[in-house]
């Protein structure tokens, strides 16, 4: 893959947050310096390359960077990860989507789940700095997975930290401890949740015996970013939606979650053939140049 250097989008930093999951740091300044919470970019590597939606986890209009973190799933985000600073990115446009409302709502729950921490950090920041009392609850698979603790701590009245196998923090699913704070805590008016798909379903079941409004930010297949070729459309209660002009944030207690899960799997085989036919032509290049 080609790389480019000394373009507009220069890696300034990247980190490696886990196995899989990686921070970069781009410059970016007319992005940064329209970005808000919950709102995303769709970046691309070089000229050919894939059209990658990511959520902005941060941007700083001093610097005039915005910061990433995405997860190696597929070909493109693995190839997105053996980037370094110094290389850029062919395009970074946006911020696209609407962003979160932020206002004074009292006392709220902000959920992040695996890779969804990054994005619900700058929300949790927001609705701390508007003047809430924010309880966070992070969860990941396990103790490796988690990151960013520190900048949620920081953002929260509480946080609590949660594993599936109790590696860190307390062993549950985010789930529970966000029933528990429903049931005991009455005064909570709002919750806000990023993460898998599966598990925006099952806190926005949780939420719903309680009426307590639900916001949640879909991560649903895209294109183009711009609403024209359908490829992000989600089924709500009342009508389908776009989730790159009308989100990506929406009424957790309004989806179909089912329709919305079964849309996300259509291409699981070509991902995965993808990635290995990639996998075999880099072990090709690899051994041509060392029999050379």
């Amino acid at each position: 893959m080609p790389l480019k250097k000394g373009l507009m989008y220069k890696i300034r930093r990247k980190q490696i947050l886990s196995r899989s999951i990686k921070l970069m740091e781009i410059k970016a300044p007319l992005v940064a310096n329209k970005a808000k919470p919950g709102q995303f970019v769709i970046v691309r590597m070089n000229e050919t390359g894939e059209r990658i939606p990511l959520t902005i986890a941060d941007f700083s209009q001093v610097d005039g960077t915005i910061t990433v973190i995405f997860q190696e799933v597929g070909k493109s985000t693995i190839q997105m990860g053996q980037m370094d600073t110094g290389d850029s990115f062919e395009n970074v446009v946006g911020p696209l989507g609407r962003a979160t409302e932020i206002e004074n709502y009292g006392k709220v729950v902000v959920v992040g789940g695996g890779v969804g921490i990054a994005p619900i950090f700058p929300i949790a920041r927001g609705l701390k700095l508007a003047g809430n009392q924010v309880i966070s609850i992070i969860g990941a698979r396990d103790k490796s997975l988690l990151f960013w603790e520190d900048r949620m701590e920081a953002v929260s009245s509480q946080l609590i930290t949660c594993t599936d196998d109790g590696s860190a923090g307390r062993k549950a699913l985010v789930t529970e401890p966000l029933k528990e704070l429903l049931e005991t805590q009455k005064d909570i008016t709002h919750v806000w949740a990023i993460g898998p798909a599966i598990m925006m379903k099952f806190v926005a079941a949780a939420t719903r015996p309680f009426n307590i409004p639900t916001t949640v930010s879909l991560n649903t297949i895209m294109i183009d970013g711009t609403g024209m070729c359908g490829g992000c459309r989600v089924v709500m209660d009342g009508g389908a939606k776009f989730v790159c002009v009308d989100g990506p944030e929406f009424d957790a207690h309004l989806v179909d979650w089912d329709s919305m899960l079964s849309r996300m799997s259509f291409y699981r085989e070509e991902e995965k053939l993808s990635v290995e036919r990639w996998q075999r032509h880099e072990c090709r290049l690899g051994f041509e140049s060392r029999t050379e």
